[in-house]
């Protein structure tokens, strides 16, 4: 049996993963969406759930890949502000779309961004208090050892291996590329570790951008005090929306037979005329170009 929209969001938001949440709020016939129906967006530009046909679902899939990236909420009215007499509510942004139908939808936009995902590598007493300390705050936590490490672009690292195969794990954490990349241990220690990965032929970007020592400079203090000039440093560079990169929003395409913006993800229809290719926001639209490539591409390259 098929996951329902809401057990897929459950699902995403437990894996960590981003995603928006579609909610038809309101409809005018003659339109396909029903009120209260649900869709889920993913980074990826896949949807999943029913929030209506071939000319609403380009542009929630278009607008909810902006709310990722910008992390804000929208509503949309997918209509006319003739619809609403004229008068269109504060907050609501209008989306004319270009299909036959005088229906109309309005759609919330709920950008569902994961907690913040946090590996220490290192069983130490300051690893264990920086734990406790972010899992506080409802980031996703792990405290790993150095051959249990995994992490990916979206995490944030903390290596506090204290002298344990610090220059291995390091190695194995800058090859992943995560937001953030923090080693903790003296200035020292750190150059004589970051050299020794320069000779091996670690790339100088890639150490570049190795943080040591980790966390804000408090001086000489106490495991408990590292614990949270780390924390802080993170809570920081989160604020500031450099360390952890939003979903990348997807490239626009105009769909050459009615201008209509349209998303070119993998379920996007689409014909190559002449070395180019055409996407379009529904079927109508792409069997219309069939009749008359030629005659539609020119127009749209005048």
């Amino acid at each position: 049996m098929m996951r329902t929209v809401l057990e897929e969001a459950a699902e995403l938001t437990r894996t960590g993963q981003p995603f928006a949440l579609a909610t038809v709020i309101w409809r005018q016939g003659p339109s396909s969406s029903k009120q209260g129906s649900h869709a889920i967006i993913t980074a990826d530009g896949h949807v999943h759930g029913w929030i209506g046909g071939a000319c609403a679902e380009p542009t929630v899939l278009r607008e909810a890949t902006a709310a990722l990236a910008d992390g804000t909420a929208r509503l949309l009215l997918l209509g006319t502000p003739e619809q609403f007499g004229g008068h269109v509510p504060e907050g609501m942004t209008v989306v004319p779309i270009a299909c036959q139908s005088e229906g109309a939808v309005e759609v919330f936009i709920e950008p569902v961004l994961p907690a913040p995902h946090l590996v220490i590598v290192g069983a130490s007493p300051m690893a264990h208090t920086l734990a406790g300390l972010a899992e506080v705050l409802g980031w996703r936590v792990e405290v790993v050892r150095g051959e249990d490490f995994e992490a990916d672009e979206r995490s944030m690292v903390v290596v506090a291996t204290q002298g344990h195969d610090d220059e291995g794990v390091l190695e194995r954490a800058v090859a992943a590329r995560p937001a953030y990349l923090g080693l903790v241990g003296s200035r020292k220690r750190g150059t004589a570790v970051l050299g020794y990965l320069a000779d091996r032929g670690v790339p100088a970007g890639q150490l570049d951008r190795v943080k040591v020592p980790a966390g804000l400079d408090l001086g000489r203090t106490t495991h408990e005090e590292i614990a949270v000039a780390i924390l802080a440093e993170l809570v920081q560079l989160r604020a500031t929306g450099i360390s952890v990169p939003a979903p990348t929003p997807t490239q626009e395409a105009a769909d050459p037979v009615c201008g209509m913006p349209v998303s070119p993800v993998a379920t996007t229809p689409r014909l190559t005329h002449d070395g180019v290719t055409w996407y379009f926001c529904c079927a109508a639209c792409h069997r219309a170009f069939e009749k008359d490539p030629s005659g539609y591409a020119k127009a749209r390259t005048l």
